[in-house]
């Protein structure tokens, strides 16, 4: 179900480490999540996907609260590391048994070279995985962040830059492959992410529950490269970003889908307050959302 009665349009959740399973989720589903991304860093290793989903997508369906898993995630350098490319198979093999359609992660990069030069790599890596995906009714979502990398230098990833975008949907222009969003990232590149959101919507599979709070004294005295902090990762709710206006051009923009947040980068809510972050950045994000669902009288 999508409609928006209950919110099942845009769900508001988490990410989980795929590794941990239902028992992670057993702990954490009481807070209210409502969708979950199970992740995997860099490969999957000797993990037992099926029975990962097995056991998670039944666990959920015991718990009779509607939850999801939104997306499947693994995060390292395809175009570089063979074995990470071999799980972006597996993971788009087995996106069906968790129920979902989406498969995350980095798009990957050759190191240290200039953007452009990754893109007949990206071609010959993501091509086949695009035509997978698709046949199997599988999108894939690249994540917005840069590594520390720059448009001349860097690993990990080129999906970080709107003109990397442009570069990356041009070569290879697949309905199927699109973008996991979030502001932080681009407010970290002093973007405004809001007008960003309103050019790219419509390439916006998945949305990663991350803000940001930008120290402008200190981009304004010392600049983003004189050694002081300039920008910190938030939780929803802490940062700067208006996220009522986030959702209201996703809505907009016909975004179906969920914001699960990433947690583990907030400077405050961190250690032993991740938590308390998490779920204050949940209630909020559902405030931003409009609030409980009110139905129109008959």
């Amino acid at each position: 179900m999508k409609g928006h009665e209950n919110h099942q349009d845009i769900r508001i959740g988490t990410l989980a480490p795929a590794a941990k399973g239902a028992a992670y989720l057993r702990q954490i589903l009481p807070h209210g999540f409502e969708s979950f991304e199970l992740t995997f860093w860099k490969h999957i290793g000797d993990v037992d996907v099926k029975k990962i989903a097995r056991e998670v997508t039944g666990f959920l369906k015991e718990s009779g609260t509607g939850a999801v898993i939104s997306s499947i995630g693994i995060y390292g350098n395809p175009l570089e590391d063979k074995v990470n490319a071999q799980g972006w198979t597996k993971l788009i093999d087995s996106a069906h048994l968790f129920g979902c359609d989406i498969v995350c992660g980095f798009a990957g990069r050759i190191v240290n070279k200039p953007i452009p030069e990754s893109m007949k790599t990206y071609k010959k890596v993501f091509g086949p995985l695009a035509r997978r995906a698709a046949d199997k009714g599988v999108r894939l979502a690249f994540e917005n962040c840069d590594m520390g990398g720059t448009w001349e230098y860097g690993d990990w990833n080129i999906a970080h830059a709107p003109a990397a975008w442009e570069l990356m949907f041009n070569e290879l222009p697949a309905e199927n492959i699109g973008l996991e969003w979030e502001p932080c990232h681009q407010m970290n590149s002093l973007i405004d992410p809001l007008p960003q959101l309103r050019k790219w919507v419509h390439k916006v599979f998945h949305v990663h529950g991350k803000d940001a709070t930008v120290l402008w004294d200190v981009v304004k005295t010392s600049g983003i490269r004189g050694g002081k902090p300039y920008v910190y990762h938030r939780t929803p709710g802490f940062g700067d970003t208006n996220w009522t206006d986030v959702i209201t051009l996703l809505r907009m923009g016909g975004f179906k889908g969920a914001i699960d947040i990433e947690g583990w980068h907030d400077p405050v809510y961190r250690g032993d307050l991740e938590m308390t972050g998490q779920v204050r950045g949940l209630n909020y994000l559902k405030e931003c959302r409009g609030g409980p669902f009110v139905k129109i009288p008959d």
